[in-house]
């Protein structure tokens, strides 16, 4: 997350916080508005007594991503279901390009990806993934008991994301 004090008139990616479990609907009203949206979703499957089912559910909870000019960000509280834009000291915090290209990255190949809670992340090493379908994603990673992981985070929601790779398909990035 970032405080940018860049042209005000360029559009740019915000976090908008929605009402419990109404991600889906304020996207589909976001795109019928016109608004360039972003809802990251992630497949499982679901098991229920009697069958198995493959459900969508939201990436980050109660949260769809906005791409906008700063000073239009009003427009969006006509929105049912928009609870508040995201902030940091007050501003509406920046989501940067290449957080939302990692999230797209990260939700078009959902079958290595489970959602993980900051508290249980160490530090580690920024990588990158050069092979297989998560190609272009720059993460952390983290090795754990023989598991190979990359740690994606989402620095405006405090957010992460756990995906395991073969070491074979990472490189470290030198600072």
């Amino acid at each position: 997350m970032k405080i940018v004090k860049q042209n005000q008139q360029s559009p740019q990616w915000f976090a908008i916080q929605t009402k419990s479990r109404s991600e889906q609907k304020v996207f589909d009203r976001l795109q019928n508005a016109g608004f360039d949206s972003f809802l990251p979703l992630m497949t499982e499957v679901k098991q229920w007594s009697d069958r198995k089912k493959k459900v969508s559910s939201p990436l980050i909870k109660s949260y769809v991503f906005i791409k906008i000019k700063k000073n239009d960000l009003t427009q969006i509280y006509t929105i049912p279901g928009v609870v508040t834009v995201l902030k940091f000291l007050g501003e509406p915090a920046v989501v940067t390009d290449l957080e939302i290209n990692n999230l797209k990255i990260i939700t078009n190949n959902t079958e290595a990806v489970k959602a993980i809670t900051p508290f249980s992340l160490i530090n580690g090493k920024p990588v990158e993934v050069v092979h297989g379908p998560f190609t272009g994603l720059i993460a952390v990673f983290l090795s754990n008991s023989g598991n190979h992981r990359v740690i994606v985070e989402v620095e405006a929601l405090n957010s992460f994301t756990e995906i395991t790779l073969p070491l074979s398909h990472i490189k470290e990035i030198n600072n």
